[in-house]
């Protein structure tokens, strides 16, 4: 497997989505990096740009992410479960996912992280299978072929519920990068 075989997902038709997504969405960050963030989908500036994570949501994640000591364009892989945007930022379907299912496997297997993150329910699905509630997954360590996987609550529920409390999910995510930079660190 090589980057021109991702590549081929550029031209992929193999759900509806391809019939209304402006670009393809593959990823952003350097592909050696031994951190992985796994997102949901494209939204409305994702598809237009076809860069992962640039709206609000990535705006919140990328300053997290500085926060806890981590270089976007060194120590960081980002994309999502599926690499087009469905209509009107609605969740993918199951179909969907497991359409676009052969490309994550894809990037993984060509990143080859030691750490993937798993940023909400339908990154959680995506890649797990498990459609447990976040509040019970997040912070805590799965494994997955061998890897180290932490769920984290997506960037778009921090800014729905931006409280600044010690217990609130900003500061929890917070908790939960720092952790996974000192797993990183471990590994």
């Amino acid at each position: 497997m090589t980057a021109s075989d991702l590549n081929q997902c550029l031209d992929c038709s193999a759900c509806d989505l391809a019939k209304t997504r402006q670009t393809v969405v593959l990823s952003r960050g350097n592909p050696d990096a031994r951190l992985m963030l796994i997102g949901e989908a494209p939204g409305a500036q994702e598809d237009q740009l076809g860069i992962p994570f640039v709206g609000r949501s990535g705006k919140v994640l990328d300053r997290m992410l500085s926060e806890v000591g981590f270089n976007l364009d060194r120590d960081v892989y980002i994309c999502n479960a599926i690499k087009c945007r469905p209509p009107n930022n609605r969740r993918p379907t199951k179909n969907e996912l497991a359409a676009c299912r052969s490309w994550l496997d894809l990037q993984i297997a060509l990143v080859d992280p030691a750490v993937i993150v798993l940023t909400g329910s339908t990154a959680v699905e995506a890649l797990l299978g498990r459609r447990d509630a976040m509040r019970q997954l997040r912070g805590q360590w799965q494994f997955w072929q061998g890897r180290s996987v932490m769920p984290v609550f997506h960037p778009a529920y921090l800014l729905r519920h931006a409280s600044t409390d010690a217990e609130g999910p900003i500061e929890l995510t917070r908790r939960d990068f720092t952790v996974i930079r000192q797993k990183l660190c471990e590994l």
